[in-house]
């Protein structure tokens, strides 16, 4: 895989060049503000390099799940604003990607200068399974660029056109975000220091299973937590209320803590709820008292005491997935307990990208006490299952 400093030897003054990020923030619903710009902090890099050698900068990414057409709730302007602030000079913003506006913005740049193009999925092209059409998406978008550049991790895992077709239009490499990604989790498939520990949390087993099934034969400890643990807790025979329950899989997760060797630690105790409401009243039980008429919305302090000794033995952890609801306070102990726990660890600690990276940087956690925080959660599990990433192959061919 051709790199950054690849691009840099041939040189890049007064060229354009076409960078996909992953600037998928999240957006406050009322005021449509950046309400977690960590994932512009970390493009920043790549995007600074370029603009410090002298590169005309076209960024290009998408944001939310429009349908293929202009929707202004999923407007990138926001993101310019952020970018530039972030880089110290302005950020030159196209209304749309490929269109009248998108190309003058490009033709206008000078050298050193960023521009950023509205979402991609405000294409149909974008997402497009047919391939004459996504092809015909990334030939307007490779128009763009004398070379290609992708730093956005979190969508390598989509064979979209971004990602997967404009590099075969163009000379390619891997952003340093890239780079850093794949050198970290391969780390973890490679031959991880033992304990290798991994920590496992969200809402759904279907979320997690193909990467549960790839880990239990190479890991030591697997602890598992939040909304998907209640499955496993209903295959071991206890009530579980109201919670979070995926039945089809309740014969899977009994199977696969049969196949554990007892690698699998549950929450001994969890906190049950009322309602899934901030204010709800709550206490912790046990999870052999769970109350049929109420659900579990986090771990209980016994099980983050017995998780937090398992990661205090380990050299090597993976955590992907909060403990609980950390978005209400009376529910966040439990994630907050586990990655103070991860940062107390004599240990090469990955923080697997979406909802774990967020809860790290809303509970106010120092972001440099892990080892890496990555910045695709789906892209990061697909890695670690051993699937071909579609936009790690198109880089590497």
């Amino acid at each position: 895989m051709r790199t950054l400093d690849d691009l840099f030897a041939e040189g890049v003054s007064g060229r354009r060049v076409l960078v996909r990020a992953d600037l998928n923030v999240p957006l406050d619903k009322q005021t449509g503000a950046i309400t977690d710009d960590g994932r512009i902090r970390a493009v920043l890099p790549t995007v600074g390099a370029l603009v410090e050698a002298g590169a005309k900068v076209v960024v290009c990414s998408h944001l939310g799940r429009p349908k293929g057409a202009p929707d202004p709730q999923f407007s990138l302007r926001p993101v310019a604003g952020r970018l530039g602030e972030l880089l110290g000079a302005p950020v030159h913003f196209a209304t749309d990607t490929v269109g009248d506006s998108a190309r003058s913005t490009v033709a206008d740049l000078a050298d050193g200068q960023v521009a950023l193009l509205e979402n991609l999925r405000f294409n149909a092209g974008e997402t497009s399974k047919d391939e004459a059409e996504r092809g015909a998406f990334a030939d307007q978008l490779a128009a763009f660029g004398d070379a290609y550049v992708d730093d956005a991790f979190g969508a390598v895992h989509r064979k979209h056109a971004s990602v997967y077709d404009v590099p075969a239009r163009l000379p390619h490499v891997a952003g340093r975000l890239v780079l850093r990604e794949v050198e970290v989790l391969s780390k973890l498939t490679g031959d991880p220091e033992r304990p290798y520990v991994v920590v496992l949390g969200g809402s759904k087993v279907s979320d997690k299973l193909a990467v549960i099934e790839a880990l239990l034969p190479t890991v030591d400890r697997l602890l598992i937590g939040g909304g998907m643990c209640f499955t496993f807790l209903k295959a071991q025979g206890l009530e579980v209320g109201t919670s979070l329950l995926e039945k089809d899989l309740v014969e899977t997760c009994r199977n696969l803590l049969e196949r554990s060797g007892g690698k699998i630690m549950l929450p001994v105790d969890v906190v049950v709820a009322d309602a899934f409401a901030p204010d709800a009243a709550h206490d912790t039980v046990r999870v052999d008292g769970i109350p049929s008429h109420r659900l579990g919305l986090d771990i209980g302090p016994e099980t983050v005491a017995g998780f937090s000794a398992a990661l205090s033995q380990a050299k090597t952890i993976f955590w992907n997935g909060p403990m609980g609801v950390f978005e209400m306070p009376a529910f966040a102990a439990g994630t907050r307990g586990i990655a103070e726990a991860i940062t107390k660890a004599d240990a090469f600690s990955v923080v697997g990208g979406g909802d774990s990276a967020a809860a790290v940087r809303a509970l106010g956690l120092d972001e440099s006490s892990f080892g890496h925080i990555s910045t695709g959660g789906g892209a990061s599990l697909e890695y670690l299952e051993g699937k071909a990433l579609p936009g790690i192959a198109a880089l590497e061919n």
